[in-house]
């Protein structure tokens, strides 16, 4: 699957660019960290790439469903675009996705139609969202935790998501990091 990341920001752009321009600084800012890891991913840094692009376009507006946007995402991906497997299953996955899809009720869901355990770059996919913040500038792992909880505050799902899940994303950052 190779030259998959130029179409894959050619759809970002069409889905997020207008709609979220926000959104879209932060994808362009984790596309920017998923080039950087290229040297230590050989033939797969296209791919991750690609899902640095793709892992928020479940965000856009037009493509909201059931408002859990890494599930929006992989379905427009897999279903109307018959986007590669393990394209779909990172962005479905990304940042520990499945606690939040417990938090919503919809980890049925997100396990049977995209696995259960995730797939293979999900470290540096996690690395690359949870290193680059709202705007696309980056910021360090805690950094940016911090940042999320903020933004969300004290009783939202996603402050729980991320409450159960930051060890496990901040493990994910530094095991990538470490390989650089």
């Amino acid at each position: 699957m190779k030259n998959t990341a130029p179409w894959a920001r050619d759809l970002a752009r069409k889905h997020l660019e207008t709609p979220l321009p926000r959104r879209w600084a932060h994808t362009q800012g984790v596309a920017r960290q998923a080039r950087t890891l290229a040297p230590i991913l050989g033939d797969q840094a296209d791919l991750l790439e690609a899902a640095a692009w793709l892992h928020d376009i479940g965000y856009a507006p037009d493509l909201v469903v059931t408002g859990f946007h890494p599930l929006d995402g992989a379905r427009f991906l897999r279903d109307v675009h018959h986007a590669d497997e393990h394209l779909c299953r990172l962005v479905a996955h990304h940042s520990c996705a499945l606690i939040e899809a417990r938090e919503r009720d919809l980890d049925d869901e997100l396990i049977h139609e995209f696995g259960t355990e995730p797939p293979e770059l999900i470290d540096s996919l996690i690395y690359c969202d949870m290193t680059t913040g709202p705007t696309g500038d980056q910021l360090a792992v805690e950094e940016r935790l911090s940042e999320i909880l903020t933004r969300y505050g004290n009783d939202h799902l996603v402050t729980r998501a991320i409450a159960i899940s930051s060890r496990h994303l901040i493990e994910a950052v530094h095991r990538v990091q470490a390989r650089g």
